[in-house]
């Protein structure tokens, strides 16, 4: 018995791919359509998107385009094919403003964006499309029951930027580029004036505000060291507690010994 439905099954699967490369070879759109749809509710949205992709351009302006149009866009997203889900659903946004699947098709392009922002080290211009895209969904449809998920993927990305723009300013401090690593971390926390690498920013600006000093010439020392010191306040003044307590009071201590030099002079 087990031997008889195993044989069944398998003239089932080559009955059904025979059907498929048939179709697939066929000139009747029509059979392509229904086809593809059976596929697509089946979950097999590559071999359906196969289909859909032969018969698009004789559907346009005709009353079934707009099923066919969505059903196109949502097997690329299905199939992980987002860069052109994205695109294939704001066409469908664009085409069809009136459809009871406008809502989620865009939030589905704009998701679709947001699952190709890349890991935070490598360049992050599809991070920042991604955002602009949510934001624009959000923008569209304020009282959409996709607010909280679109909401939640801005600050993962916003959280990826900032977490960029850290490193960044990090690395500059690391290669001894002391006044591009002050004005990195500036431009940090002045754009992520709530992030939580809020004080890590500021030691290393600390930091490489006093090596800055330390290592510059005589004419600018005396101004660079006051920039530190007051680097230092600021730190102090922002995070009483801070866990870098013992390592600025160092870099105080040897700051303030060096401008008493400077006092002395005038």
């Amino acid at each position: 018995m087990r031997k008889f439905l195993y044989v069944l099954l398998a003239c089932f699967v080559l009955s059904s791919c025979s059907e498929y490369q048939k179709t697939l070879k066929a000139q009747d759109v029509g059979a392509k359509f229904k086809l593809g749809e059976e596929l697509y509710n089946q979950g097999s949205f590559s071999k359906a998107n196969r289909l859909f992709s032969q018969i698009v351009p004789s559907y346009r302006g005709k009353p079934q385009a707009e099923k066919l149009m969505y059903m196109y866009a949502k097997s690329y997203y299905e199939m992980k094919e987002y860069k052109i889900s994205g695109y294939q659903f704001e066409r469908f946004v664009d085409s069809y403003p009136k459809s009871e699947k406008l809502e989620e098709a865009a939030f589905l392009g704009a998701k679709s964006y947001y699952f190709e922002s890349p890991v935070y080290s490598k360049d992050q211009e599809d991070t920042r499309t991604a955002i602009e895209k949510l934001q624009l969904f959000i923008n569209r449809f304020p009282k959409s029951e996709y607010l909280s998920e679109a909401s939640g993927y801005i600050q993962e990305l916003d959280a990826k930027l900032e977490r960029k723009a850290y490193e960044i300013a990090k690395q500059y401090n690391t290669i001894s580029d002391y006044q591009a690593a002050i004005k990195s971390f500036d431009n940090f926390l002045f754009e992520f004036p709530g992030s939580s690498l809020r004080e890590d920013a500021m030691y290393y600006k600390l930091d490489a505000s006093y090596k800055l000093a330390m290592n510059s010439v005589e004419r600018k020392k005396q101004q660079r060291l006051e920039a530190a010191d007051e680097n230092y306040q600021v730190l102090k003044n922002s995070f009483a507690e801070t866990q870098y307590s013992e390592q600025i009071d160092k870099l105080h201590a040897e700051i303030v010994e060096e401008l008493k030099k400077y006092s002395t002079k005038s």
